[in-house]
């Protein structure tokens, strides 16, 4: 025998995200959100060890599912209470403070939530990932939990019919609201569906009234209920993801579009200025042809702009680093010739006259000039040229530490 454990209620969240809340809610809120963070972690105990009891504990997309999910979204409202505590930190707030605990609360959550679990294969996530805020996540994990306690035949020892019709009461309007913001194609079948519940509520209301025990009716309305709601849910933050997905694959093209440009100017001015130049193709970001609109599309379509993304970083090193060894080769040249006025300077020379080994030095300078100068340059024709010309130079030089006339 499995002892009840009380339903955790969702306490209603202060402010809105980018506004700060008062000292006085922010305690308040904290206070209730730990009380459902500790009732609910109960229940799910309580919930996991009745449906391992249950024959049905074994479908991933029954009980075993709404179960993971479950506990996904507690692990998720937890970590977020931490955070919020963190920032309170006992009320040493300032307005600061105030302005990122709102964030925390109305912000997504940080969890990757599998949208499989949570039965809505009808609205595909681009990312494999439900993102939903603290209070979606934890409205969320009550339609859940309401849905495998009247699977499980589990009713709250704290819950009698009369409070029971009132919490499904408030869940359809909250079904009701979320109806409205569903896109066309699938507002019609919830409005059906919140309909008929309705129906079924009133229904049990004037049974209730005159007399009768309903009290076997409202588990399986509290089912349907809850996963009203929890489609409702999984749907609005999927295509909420999705629409993000979108946005992002739009913003990522127009960089990457912008940057192919660039590279293919970068490609050009490298070949009519190195030879040889490197040969790698710059991709055309064009090819990968317009955005998807839809979230089943939309993850493929960014995982293939990464792939560009990579590409045009490969040409772009390519390129970019053959034009700096031409820069480079020019700079080492230019300090060698100051190198050499400097040793000219001093009369050193040994074998050959001073005046010779300048004018040697000086022919080699001016043929790797011409060499660097040249469009395309002769890149091996100019590194033997620096090279020959830096070797020259520290063969007439006379070494650290050595005077002249030293042997």
């Amino acid at each position: 025998m499995i002892a009840s454990a009380a339903t955790a209620i969702t306490p209603t969240p202060p402010g809105r995200i980018g506004a700060a809340i008062t000292p006085e809610d922010a305690l308040h809120y904290l206070e209730t959100l730990g009380a459902w963070r500790d009732q609910r972690r109960d229940e799910l105990n309580q919930l996991d060890q009745a449906a391992m009891a249950s024959p049905d504990g074994d479908s991933v997309t029954g009980l075993t599912g709404d179960v993971m999910l479950s506990m996904a979204l507690w692990k998720a409202v937890a970590d977020r209470h931490d955070l919020l505590m963190a920032t309170w930190d006992s009320g040493r707030v300032g307005q600061a403070e105030l302005e990122r605990l709102s964030t925390l609360i109305w912000g997504r959550l940080d969890a990757t939530l599998d949208p499989r679990l949570a039965q809505r294969p009808d609205v595909p996530s681009s990312s494999g990932a439900l993102a939903v805020s603290l209070p979606e996540a934890m409205r969320l994990s009550d339609a859940l939990a309401a849905s495998l306690r009247a699977r499980l035949s589990l009713d709250p020892a704290d819950a009698d019919v009369t409070g029971r019709l009132r919490q499904l009461r408030a869940q359809l309007e909250r079904v009701r609201d979320l109806v409205t913001a569903e896109p066309q194609n699938t507002r019609d079948a919830f409005s059906h569906k919140l309909a008929k519940l309705d129906v079924h509520l009133v229904e049990m209301v004037d049974k209730a009234k005159r007399g009768a025990d309903v009290g076997g009716l409202v588990g399986p309305l509290e089912a349907d209920a809850a996963r009203t709601e929890r489609d409702l849910i999984v749907g609005a933050a999927t295509r909420a993801e999705a629409a993000r997905d979108v946005a992002r694959a739009r913003q990522l093209r127009a960089e990457l579009e912008a940057r192919g440009a660039a590279i293919r100017d970068l490609a050009a001015l490298c070949v009519a200025t190195v030879n040889p130049a490197p040969k790698l193709a710059v991709p055309d970001v064009a090819a990968l042809g317009p955005v998807p609109q839809t979230g089943a599309e939309v993850g493929a379509y960014l995982a293939r702009m990464a792939r560009v993304s990579r590409a045009l970083n490969l040409a772009h090193a390519a390129y970019a680093t053959a034009l700096d060894e031409r820069s480079e080769l020019r700079g080492r040249l230019e300090a060698y010739a100051v190198k050499a006025t400097r040793v000219a300077g001093t009369g050193v020379a040994t074998g050959k006259s001073a005046g010779d080994a300048m004018d040697d030095l000086g022919e080699l300078f001016r043929r790797a000039e011409e060499a660097l100068c040249a469009e395309p340059a002769d890149m091996a024709r100019a590194r033997a040229l620096v090279a020959a010309h830096q070797a020259y130079l520290a063969s007439r030089s006379t070494p650290t530490g050595m005077t002249r006339g030293t042997i």
